[in-house]
């Protein structure tokens, strides 16, 4: 796929991936990198840097006590091992693997992505991993570095090794070991997946990237935006090699993405489902789909081949950019706060992803299903956001709409044109047709 600079330059990202160890990158990119570091840590340093009261709010300033693990195997990425034990752990119990976004800490991911209050309600034990800025200068994780990425290397072994830790010090269950994570910590987590499928039994991605898109600063810069467009079968075979002769199961996956996300393209919500659809040897038309949450989140899900639960879904939260939804309050599927930037009051993702990995223990009615075909949606934006969003590509210099192909025109910032999409995937021109 050729691109072309766009006539108008793309919006502000968050923190940049560049990192601060390894690696010989040009003077220019590395004061591009600097800089842009400056800027996206100004941007991430929570309330007050906006205008917002200095006091913080309530829900922010009850941390949750975590216990630090200061020895827990060689740690070649040096990282940081943070646990959080409810009160009552059973024998045996689940771990979920939390990986904080760019800035974050473990303690910040812990106090506002509320799956404490699933560990507490459904008895597992949280592993947070930290990275510092010894590893990046932003604090993200090196998801784009080869020396991090690869089995038995770096940040992904580190976390390996936390994994086995929780198995021998807190009696956790081997079988049962899921990890998700935000933005770098989403993909870290697609590392994590695709080195270690024998370890980890699910996972989910929010507002990450596929595994094998970056593999230095200046690519992984273009895998957030506009993002990479590759087949199925390229995104599989780039799981595949991370452990070469692995037979499976393959570890399921659930996709969490906003649709208004400046930061990584939403297009990278499509390219991470035909990554690990391919993988378990699905297409990319869903099964069955919903709406859930208080937002109605689109959610698709693709099936087992035996026709059994869903080993993938995604999920399209509506209105909300680059962060991990939440919904503060003390419903049955409310957790979370919005004490810093990036944890976004729409809905309790860490509910759901909870029900996902199968943590819940519960027997309740799924929401009503529709027809296998993802529900329309209407997208009206300039050529250059539709690429960039993933519901059209570029050749040339012109625009054409995923799936049927039309040709929308120049690739800039100045040609609008709106979207029909239905079923996933499949875009239509709906300038005058759609509501």
């Amino acid at each position: 796929m050729s691109h072309v600079v766009p006539s108008h330059p793309a919006p502000p990202g968050a923190p940049p991936p560049w990192p601060g160890r390894g690696g010989r990158w040009s003077r220019t990119v590395r004061r591009f990198a600097a800089v842009a570091a400056l800027v996206a840590g100004a941007a991430l340093v929570g309330p007050g840097a906006a205008g917002a009261s200095a006091a913080p709010p309530a829900e922010a300033r009850a941390a949750a006590a975590l216990e630090r693990v200061t020895s827990f195997g060689a740690n070649p990425g040096g990282l940081n091992m943070y646990v959080y034990r409810p009160a009552t752990l059973p024998a045996n119990a689940p771990v979920v693997v939390a990986l904080h976004g760019c800035t974050q800490s473990a303690q910040v991911y812990s106090d506002n992505a509320g799956l404490n209050t699933f560990a507490d309600r459904h008895g597992f034990l949280v592993v947070y991993a930290e990275t510092t800025t010894a590893n990046n200068a932003s604090k993200c994780f090196n998801w784009f570095q080869p020396g991090d990425t690869r089995r038995g290397q770096g940040e992904a072994a580190s976390i390996r090794q936390m994994v086995a830790h929780a198995a021998t010090a807190y009696g956790a269950d081997t079988a049962r070991v899921q990890v998700t994570g935000l933005s770098a910590g989403g993909a870290m987590t697609s590392v994590l997946l695709a080195a270690y499928p024998d370890v980890f039994a699910a996972g989910a991605v929010v507002a990450g990237i596929p595994y094998g898109c970056g593999v230095d600063v200046v690519s992984a810069f273009g895998c957030m935006s506009p993002g990479v467009d590759r087949t199925p079968a390229a995104w599989a075979q780039a799981v595949r090699d991370a452990h070469p002769g692995y037979a499976g199961p393959w570890p399921r996956v659930a996709i969490w993405h906003g649709d208004n996300d400046a930061t990584v393209a939403p297009r990278n919500a499509d390219e991470l489902r035909d990554q690990w659809t391919a993988v378990h040897g699905l297409g990319q038309t869903p099964d069955r789909t919903s709406t859930i949450g208080p937002n109605s989140t689109r959610r698709s899900e693709y099936l087992a081949a035996d026709g059994g639960a869903s080993v993938v879904e995604v999920n399209r939260v509506p209105g909300i950019g680059h962060g991990t939804p939440v919904d503060p309050g003390s419903g049955a599927e409310q957790c979370g706060a919005t004490g810093t930037q990036h944890f976004i009051d729409s809905i309790c993702s860490s509910y759901w992803i909870t029900r996902f990995f199968g943590l819940d223990g519960t027997t309740t009615p799924e929401p009503p299903v529709d027809p296998p075909t993802e529900p329309a949606a209407c997208w009206t934006a300039s050529n250059y956001e539709h690429v960039r969003a993933g519901r059209a590509t570029t050749t040339g210099g012109q625009v054409y709409a995923k799936g049927s192909g039309q040709l929308l025109g120049l690739y800039n910032t100045f040609v609008t044109h709106t979207l029909k999409e239905s079923p996933a995937g499949h875009y239509v021109v709906a300038d005058s047709s759609c509501p």
